[in-house]
């Protein structure tokens, strides 16, 4: 349900609000939020509500560290693991400075702004994600230990997989804020799981994708365990992957989708920086279906792209590299750009790669360019792009790609 300002201020006057959230996220993805008394939510809606910007990664120094939040009402959803009197509520907020000129280094509004260009050429995306995490014991103290819920495997079923009730109760806890899980189950690795969405708007799927990472943590935590969403949390073990899927219309007899996924293998190189920020991203390339070639194939899951067996509106391109670490409004914005830039140069798709990549020769594989292998290489790859340059913020930039600029 999309809610008006009216309706929310209505909601929280006569639904016993106690608390009302503004979240918003830093240029990494890690999500923030402040917390305002309901009698200051009609302020919060006209003004905006300061806070300290210099405290936030990427967002300035103490020479300019007044920014504002003001929330966006039909992202409003209502925190169930909170208590039922006294509710808590949660926003998205969009910032900007006090003189309302929107903030360059807001990720979300990156995104809104990509979702506009598209409409503008005449183009709308949908994106579903999926994301891995794994589960692990907490120590005598509290903190995270490095021994997994369980040993079981892929899709195993209780009693092996001690997972199963956690997930239940996320897919619960999703579905009482609005938000309709697709599937779940158990991954490749110890005390891994999955769990993917419907596929929705961009802006739907990122919010959707920032709610979900907090819903995991909050609920593992409430039962005594550690949600761990990094690219590689056992060495010898498969990494957490950010799977995403993508689709674009109109998409008359799929050229539009192939023209997007020539794109998205086009520009890769130059976006994986965002796609996969940390060190440990790249640690998980090559390894228990985890691409290293710019490839794609239908229904194989050794390329970076793949093209699953869907048909009408389930027809989707599968974006493999990315991993949980990226922040997905930077994500999402990149691969519309990318999509955009194929469909308007109409470029053609490479000969697909039909065969196990993890399995080919050296002589086959030389055929393929390979992904990053660092974040250092990745960083200077985006850093000397022109394509990056045109979507991406020089603040945002600098950030991610500190190590070469």
């Amino acid at each position: 349900m999309k809610y008006s300002k009216e309706e929310v201020l209505q909601y929280v006057q006569e639904d016993d609000v106690k608390f009302i959230r503004l979240a918003f996220c830093d240029v990494f993805g890690k999500q923030k939020n402040i917390s305002i008394m309901p009698q200051e939510l009609p302020r919060a809606f006209e003004y905006g509500i300061a806070f300290d910007a210099s405290a936030i990664a990427g967002f300035g120094d103490e020479t300019h560290s007044d920014l504002l939040l003001r929330p966006e009402p039909e992202t409003l959803m209502q925190l169930p693991w909170r208590p039922e009197h006294g509710k808590v509520v949660r926003m998205f907020s969009n910032i900007s400075y006090p003189d309302g000129t929107p903030f360059e280094c807001d990720t979300r509004n990156l995104l809104k702004q990509a979702v506009a260009d598209a409409k503008r050429a005449g183009f709308s995306f949908s994106f579903g994600a999926e994301q891995e995490f794994y589960l692990f014991h907490l120590d005598e103290n509290g903190n995270p230990s490095a021994i997994p819920y369980d040993n079981a495997g892929y899709m195993d079923i209780a009693p092996e997989d001690r997972g199963e009730n956690i997930r239940r109760e996320i897919c619960l806890t999703l579905e009482q804020m609005g938000i309709q899980p697709e599937s779940s189950h158990h991954e490749e690795g110890p005390g891994q799981n999955e769990i993917d969405f419907r596929y929705s708007d961009p802006l739907t799927a990122a919010d959707n994708t920032m709610t979900f990472q907090t819903i995991v943590k909050t609920v593992c935590r409430r039962n005594g365990l550690f949600a761990d969403f990094s690219p590689k949390p056992l060495s010898d073990k498969p990494g957490n992957g950010f799977h995403i899927n993508m689709s674009v219309k109109p998409c008359t007899a799929s050229e539009n989708l192939c023209y997007m996924i020539a794109g998205v293998l086009d520009k890769i190189p130059e976006i994986t920086a965002f796609l996969n920020p940390t060190q440990a991203s790249y640690e998980r390339f090559g390894k228990s279906k985890a691409p290293a070639y710019i490839s794609w194939s239908s229904e194989n899951r050794s390329q970076l792209v793949r093209i699953p067996a869907a048909i009408g509106e389930y027809r989707r391109a599968e974006l493999r590299s990315p991993d949980p670490t990226a922040n997905p409004y930077l994500a999402f914005t990149l691969m519309i750009y990318a999509g955009l830039y194929g469909i308007a140069h109409q470029l053609d798709l490479p000969p697909a790669a039909n065969f196990n990549l993890y399995h080919a020769d050296a002589k086959t594989l030389q055929q393929f360019s390979k992904l990053p292998t660092s974040m250092q290489e990745a960083a200077q790859i985006a850093a000397a792009s022109t394509f990056v340059k045109a979507h991406i913020p020089e603040k945002i930039l600098n950030l991610y790609c500190k190590e070469c600029m």
